[in-house]
């Protein structure tokens, strides 16, 4: 992989999908499939992705009993994206079950499993007065990214903020995958955990997740390069 830059395909359907990529000429960069796009278009949208050479994360966030998770992922692993994940909250049984699922599945390559800590739209308030979590962002994201570590996830998804001091925890090969990203200047939408990619990298962050500031701007594919621009420039 080229660069390691998700583009988010936030859209609700497969014809916005293809006539996004074909008229922004991003054919066979690195896409994020999430349930929107994936609960509207199934499978298909994964094989037409794969046709067209783009390395998948599909984000679907699994979170149930470990059976049902377990037989999920034994499904999903049959459609050969490169990244699947759960949340990190759904305990160490599922986790494995995930892991479990994957690697059983009859197929040569297993997707990497990484795990959800703490969604980059909550911030502090959310997490200690509504869910009731008395610890501070990053002291839950660490603690979620040990549990998903020693029960066999290969990495995380965690805020960009998080994602040195999880490296530091979990080890250099623990990957850190960081959503929230904002291009310098850009509007943080509904996240309230953001950085810039060049932030990210400084972090230590292996992958980001880049969407509404590419989907959604006058000129995607020149805010496309300039994510690259600043992560090299980092």
């Amino acid at each position: 992989m080229k660069y390691p830059f998700f583009l988010a395909l936030d859209f609700e359907d497969a014809e916005r999908v293809k006539q996004f990529i074909e008229s922004n000429q991003l054919q066979g960069v690195p896409v994020k499939v999430g349930m929107e796009l994936f609960y509207r278009e199934g499978p298909p949208i994964i094989e037409w992705l794969k046709e067209q050479k783009h390395p998948i994360f599909l984000d679907l966030k699994l979170h149930d009993i470990p059976t049902t998770v377990e037989k999920a992922m034994n499904n999903i692993a049959s459609l050969g994206v490169d990244i699947i994940n759960v949340h990190a909250a759904g305990g160490s049984e599922m986790i494995r079950a995930a892991k479990r699922g994957l690697e059983t599945a009859v197929n040569q390559n297993v997707p990497k499993l990484i795990a959800v800590t703490v969604l980059t739209s909550m911030d502090e308030a959310t997490l200690q007065h509504e869910l009731q979590v008395k610890e501070s962002v990053e002291d839950a994201a660490i603690r979620l990214a040990r549990l998903s570590k020693e029960n066999g996830a290969d990495g995380v998804v965690c805020s960009a903020h998080e994602a040195r001091n999880i490296k530091s925890v979990c080890g250099e090969d623990f990957l850190t995958v960081t959503p929230g990203i904002r291009l310098q200047r850009s509007d943080q939408h509904d996240q309230k955990r953001v950085a810039t990619p060049a932030f990210a990298k400084a972090n230590q962050a292996d992958f980001l997740v880049v969407g509404r500031s590419i989907t959604q701007a006058e000129n995607p594919k020149a805010n496309y390069h300039r994510v690259i621009e600043e992560w090299n420039n980092a």
